[in-house]
């Protein structure tokens, strides 16, 4: 755990799926620099983890790496909860000591606001003695590249020397990450993310082969 010379304050994240959570770590992680003090970010989902799906799976691996990146203390993840959002984020608050909250504005209509109540009142009423920031958020997801198609688990695999991606659950192999297979193709071709050791790979993969000599090399280390 790193360490910090301030411990009257710490930061909790909340993140959720999409192209926003990024954001909101980065605003987290400014103020946390800021105070020197902890920083935690957190994940509600109502599934299990074996019910994610890629674009799921593809943040949670972005997370982890800005995790990393950060230093940040712990990523938290609340998998199949049915308890209200707001009595989990009270919850994980309480057993951190957590002192400032870091949320995204949600797209909660007028309607839902009346008949539901505000979200934002409500976490206000569960966590009285916390601050909390309410982030605007861009709500348009952008897409960047269109030359791959939706990313897919994968596992890499030495199969006797040779590095190679299993797309079905091995008995033993060297990492899980996501593939992300080329537009147009009907073999295997595209890129492969994953973390290994603490440290982030994107790698080319040929036909569901890895040919990286460097890659392989830091891999055998």
């Amino acid at each position: 755990m790193k360490f910090h010379g301030r411990m009257d304050e710490s930061i909790l994240v909340c993140v959720y799926y999409g192209p926003n959570g990024e954001r909101l770590i980065r605003r987290g992680h400014k103020i946390a620099t800021m105070l020197d003090c902890p920083l935690y970010v957190l994940n509600i989902s109502r599934q299990s983890r074996e019910e994610f799906d890629s674009s799921q799976e593809a943040d949670l691996l972005h997370w982890q790496n800005l995790a990393v990146e950060f230093e940040i203390d712990d990523l938290i993840l609340k998998t199949n909860e049915d308890r209200p959002i707001q009595q989990v984020i009270a919850e994980v608050c309480n057993d951190l000591n957590i002192t400032q909250v870091i949320i995204g504005q949600t797209a909660q209509s007028r309607w839902e606001e009346i008949t539901k109540g505000s979200f934002i009142n409500q976490l206000l009423k569960a966590l009285p003695f916390v601050d909390i920031h309410v982030i605007s958020v861009d709500r348009q997801i952008h897409v960047e590249d269109h030359l791959y198609e939706k990313a897919i688990r994968a596992y890499l695999v030495d199969d006797e020397g040779v590095y190679r991606i299993y797309f079905d659950l091995p008995d033993k192999f060297i990492c899980e990450g996501l593939f992300y297979k080329e537009l147009s193709t009907d073999f295997d071709n595209g890129r492969f993310k994953f973390m290994y050791k603490g440290k982030t790979y994107e790698i080319e993969v040929d036909d569901g082969y890895i040919h990286d000599e460097r890659i392989i090399k830091e891999l055998n280390m």
